[in-house]
């Protein structure tokens, strides 16, 4: 076999490993997204369907359900309201529809809460067949602590979906505040008197052994300086003694 020959063998072994190899790839490209597909289903539409129902239509495709919330309406009770993914779109086996029931048509209006405690606003709730939603606090000069001053919607409400009632909670008046001065250096009389007068007292004296400092001179505070303090605050000093 002459030189030239040999080459000509060796290109036509190269394309038809080149070749083979091609077909190869594009065999288990195809095969890879065959089986990707096959582990996709379409997802139902469960719209109006019972729960019951839905879960085994869904676990007929391979998928599951989990149930989100509950809002009336004037669908059956148990009936699916809203789904997530929606229908017709393709999903991968094992994924969930995210589902919101009915309560059926809502039976009773919204009870009076404002001026009631956030227990008694609770129970309130549960006597009338409904839930507490979100609850929100601040501070109210007009209104006692934990009391409702607002709440979302509002009372005799007929016209509601949700049974999650929302509530604004009165923290009561904000107390003064002040801003913590500096007492270190100070005899420990002085720095008491000193708060007595912003209102704020002394909650703990904790004495400590300094040769350098006369004795009942404060050399520590906590708050530090700066900070902001009212009524409430826990003050402790320490104390040379």
């Amino acid at each position: 076999m002459t030189l030239r020959e040999r080459l000509q063998w060796i290109l036509r072994m190269v394309l038809l490993l080149f070749i083979l190899s091609s077909v190869a790839f594009l065999s288990a490209l195809t095969a890879m997204r065959f089986a990707i597909q096959g582990r996709e289903v379409t997802m139902p539409d469960l719209v109006g369907t019972a729960a019951k129902q839905a879960q085994q239509v869904l676990r007929g495709r391979g998928l599951g359900m989990k149930i989100e919330d509950r809002v009336y309406s004037n669908l059956p009770v148990d009936a699916i309201v809203r789904q997530s993914p929606p229908p017709n779109m393709r999903v991968k086996t094992g994924q969930y529809a995210h589902v919101v029931l009915s309560l059926g048509p809502q039976k009773v209006s919204i009870p009076q809460l404002k001026d009631l405690s956030l227990r008694a606003a609770q129970v309130e709730l549960l006597r009338s067949g409904m839930q507490l939603g979100e609850v929100s606090s601040v501070y109210l000069p007009s209104s006692a602590p934990d009391t409702v001053a607002v709440q979302n919607p509002a009372p005799g409400t007929t016209d509601v979906q949700s049974p999650h009632i929302n509530l604004l909670v009165s923290l009561g008046p904000r107390l003064a505040a002040f801003v913590m001065p500096e007492l270190a250096g100070l005899p420990a009389a002085e720095a008491e008197s000193r708060l007595s007068a912003a209102g704020l007292k002394v909650s703990k004296v904790t004495p400590v052994a300094s040769p350098d400092q006369s004795a009942g001179t404060v050399l520590a505070q906590a708050p530090l300086r700066g900070q902001r303090v009212d009524s409430n605050s826990t003050i402790e000093l320490q104390v040379a003694q």
